[in-house]
């Protein structure tokens, strides 16, 4: 007989079976909602959590890049730079050009306020061959700006203007700190014809330490660019790159584009190369430069693996010049240097611009590997300028440049090295190669820098001049060491 609180059978068996799971499940999940957050995010909240915001005093969450553009958007100006261009025809024919007359044009750039007494930092190809510079600030002043120095090495100049109101300044940073994904902002005047005036723009710091980047003739000897995707357009030039504390960290400087716009590759001067060089700048209008007598070169794969470093960074001492700071300090070619003055030493770009920058008449500590070994060495960073007028012996040609063998040669000077964006080192500069000559016939042209004649070192015209008379007559060819434009260092054969 069935008991009366039996299971029942049937239908009635199974309605009681699913019943019983039913309430089981509603259980466990009291259980797990009790310990778990399962509500579904908002699309609010999923936005706070991927973009960083900060908490203002009325408890609103902003963007912290508000408060970093209400501190510095004052600072920012606009330069406007009226300019004297040379039109020039070129006639294939004849190999020679002609100039037409000068014709005015107007350019424009940014710059920042970096002290409250009038001084603007910008870049200098945005005031080159300036006739008049105008500058405009935030509340709509304008005033006619003063070119207090320029150094085209690095693409910075230094503006002065005489406030009739109260500035604000941004202060330097430290770019050393900065690392690859740091938040980044870039103010300018991107299209100044579309009055676009203090423009903001937001990205992370891409890369660090980019060298040997070509924009055209104007592109700096020493390059140690932040790579940014902060949009940079034309205008922005000279315009501060930004951390989240309102302090610069960069002067923006050029685009990589096939359109002339940005697409997300940006670069910027590090504002640690600006801070060594902005008081020579102010002081006499130019900058002291740091030198230490060597040629280098990158290393490659397969050396730096002989040489057992953990990557390819290092930079190879091609050759080392005779009586400078480096052969003093026992430096000798074939050295790798890997550590300058607690630096890690990465290519050849980057330690170019810390020997520029690094004290003058001070000792420096400089780590190599030579023979596999590690060594110390401590050589003085002197002044390059002082240094060549100091050492360079007196010429005794009366004139300032010397035909030979179908060249016109000129002493190879500092002045020139400006000019042509090349490294200074003694030696004879090649100023043109007539056509059909010996040089010509031996591969050698215009732009090179020739260092040795037969095997001879020659600084300037007088000691090229005593070697010519000595192979006058020589019937086999002379070996010439030389730096061609390119950088390269070659030998060449010539028959006098």
């Amino acid at each position: 007989m069935q008991g009366r609180y039996s299971v029942p059978r049937g239908t009635g068996g199974r309605y009681f079976s699913i019943g019983l799971i039913a309430i089981l499940c509603i259980i466990l999940g009291v259980i797990l909602a009790s310990n778990l957050d399962l509500a579904k995010k908002s699309s609010a909240t999923v936005a706070q959590t991927d973009y960083p915001i900060v908490k203002t005093d009325n408890g609103e969450y902003v963007s912290p890049f508000v408060a970093v553009v209400d501190k510095v958007k004052d600072a920012v100006v606009n330069i406007a730079v009226e300019q004297q261009t040379q039109r020039v025809v070129y006639d294939d024919f004849f190999w020679r050009f002609f100039e037409l007359p000068q014709e005015p044009s107007i350019a424009y750039g940014s710059g920042f306020f970096f002290r409250e007494d009038g001084y603007i930092l910008t870049n200098n190809h945005v005031v080159k061959d300036a006739k008049r510079v105008v500058v405009r600030t935030s509340t709509g002043y304008q005033y006619d700006a003063t070119v207090t120095g320029t150094d085209p090495e690095t693409d910075l100049a230094v503006l002065k203007v005489e406030p009739e109101e109260n500035i604000t300044y941004i202060p330097f940073g430290n770019s050393d700190n900065i690392r690859v994904g740091d938040w980044a902002i870039a103010i300018g005047n991107p299209f100044p014809q579309q009055n676009l005036d203090r423009t903001v723009t937001v990205g992370v710091i891409s890369a660090k330490g980019r060298t040997n980047l070509r924009f055209g003739s104007q592109s700096p000897r020493y390059q140690d660019y932040i790579q940014t995707d902060a949009s940079i357009n034309p205008g922005n030039s000279g315009g501060p790159l930004l951390g989240l504390n309102g302090e610069a960290i960069g002067v923006n400087a050029a685009i990589s584009s096939p359109t002339g716009a940005s697409v997300g590759i940006g670069f910027a001067i590090p504002i640690n190369l600006a801070r060594s060089i902005v008081p020579d700048l102010i002081a006499t209008g130019k900058v002291s430069r740091g030198w230490l007598g060597i040629w280098l070169e990158d290393i490659n794969a397969a050396q730096a693996k002989k040489l057992g470093l953990d990557a390819v960074k290092g930079v190879m001492v091609d050759s080392v010049f005779p009586n400078s700071p480096a052969d003093e300090a026992g430096i000798l070619g074939g050295d790798v240097l890997i550590d300058f003055n607690g630096q890690m030493v990465n290519n050849a770009g980057q330690l170019s611009v810390m020997i520029a920058t690094a004290p003058k008449d001070k000792e420096i500590k400089i780590e190599l590997i030579r023979d596999s070994r590690k060594i110390s060495v401590s050589p003085t960073i002197v002044d390059r300028e002082k240094y060549q007028l100091a050492h360079a012996p007196q010429e005794s040609n009366a004139n300032n440049s010397l035909q030979w063998v179908g060249m016109q040669l000129m002493t190879y000077s500092d002045e020139i090295a400006r000019e042509i964006n090349m490294e200074y080192f003694p030696g004879i500069y090649v100023r043109s190669v007539s056509r059909g000559s010996s040089a010509d016939r031996s591969g050698i042209t215009p732009g090179s820098i020739i260092t040795q004649v037969d095997n001879k070192d020659v600084r300037n015209l007088a000691e090229l001049e005593n070697v010519a008379v000595q192979i006058q007559n020589r019937r086999t060819a002379i070996p010439i060491l030389l730096v061609d434009p390119t950088g390269s260092i070659e030998y060449k054969a010539i028959r006098p």
